[in-house]
């Protein structure tokens, strides 16, 4: 299939803006004979005609409408990517992160923050599995993978795991449910808990925590969308298990209440590129 010529789709988009051959011709400073030809061209090439004449205008058939719209949207791309450019004075660079759909949105925040305000820089972010993210990374459509779950390393999957930081994990609430109680057992007696979903590291840590204690907690929810657990920590639905970084902003103004830090429990974070391209600079100075 030939490819669309888009010198031709120009003059067709100004014909049709002009609505007059001769006003079209004289603002592309060809003559009228050449630009009927560009046009015979275009209509040859989507086997549609685009335009009819009534008296001595031209007007749009409903293919030539189809194909306006389409020119219409082309051509302000193309306007907007020659803005672009020139108000930064050069090439944007991307940064490709894909982000584990369960992961803290403060975290992801704090990473991106060094580049965030460069005007100079595009940041593409994408959610997903970790299974999704680490193909797209193998895939090299990705720079970076932020995630909590360290990806296994071998001759088939060559990663490199950078680790960010390791958070610890507190029991977080409202102000209402964290006065029921004064230890840790009390709380996990009185008040019914939010917990991480069971395939969670985090959630596996807890049970530990539990063995040493002789309560039976009440479970309001499992969720694996730390967004999710945040919307209902807020909402006083229970007491959650998660570190405070997720409710940073939510502790700041007293809105959540950190009633225990959970011993022996904390989350790390990472970031994961591929072995197989050659690393993108922007995360050169985001990575340790």
């Amino acid at each position: 299939m030939a490819i669309l010529n888009f010198h031709h789709l120009r003059y067709f988009h100004v014909v049709a803006h002009e609505g007059h051959l001769t006003r079209a011709a004289e603002r592309l400073n060809v003559s009228q004979s050449t630009l009927s030809a560009q046009i015979r061209q275009l209509e040859d090439r989507l086997g549609q005609p685009l335009f009819e004449r009534r008296a001595r205008a031209l007007h749009l058939t409903e293919a030539g409408r189809i194909a306006l719209d389409h020119a219409d949207t082309i051509f302000a791309t193309g306007d907007e990517l020659v803005a672009t450019l020139q108000q930064t004075g050069q090439p944007r660079q991307a940064l490709r992160v894909g982000a584990l759909a369960t992961l803290s949105r403060n975290f992801q925040l704090a990473f991106l923050r060094p580049v965030l305000d460069r005007s100079d820089v595009e940041v593409i972010l994408r959610a997903g599995s970790a299974g999704e993210l680490f193909e797209a990374l193998l895939a090299l459509q990705l720079d970076v993978v932020l995630t909590n779950e360290p990806p296994r390393a071998d001759a088939l999957h060559p990663f490199i795991t950078h680790r960010l930081a390791e958070q610890p994990v507190s029991l977080i609430g409202t102000p209402t449910l964290v006065a029921l109680g004064d230890s840790l057992e009390t709380w996990l007696s009185a008040a019914p808990l939010l917990l991480p979903s069971r395939s969670s590291g985090l959630r596996t840590a807890f049970r530990a925590v539990l063995s040493g204690i002789d309560v039976q907690p009440r479970i309001a929810a499992e969720i694996d969308d730390m967004a999710m657990l945040r919307l209902l920590t807020r909402e006083g639905a229970g007491l959650a298990v998660i570190p405070p970084i997720v409710v940073r902003d939510e502790l700041d103004s007293g809105e959540l209440v950190e009633a225990d830090r959970l011993p022996a429990m904390s989350e790390a974070f990472y970031a994961v590129t591929s072995e197989r391209r050659f690393p993108n600079p922007l995360l050169s100075d985001m990575l340790p």
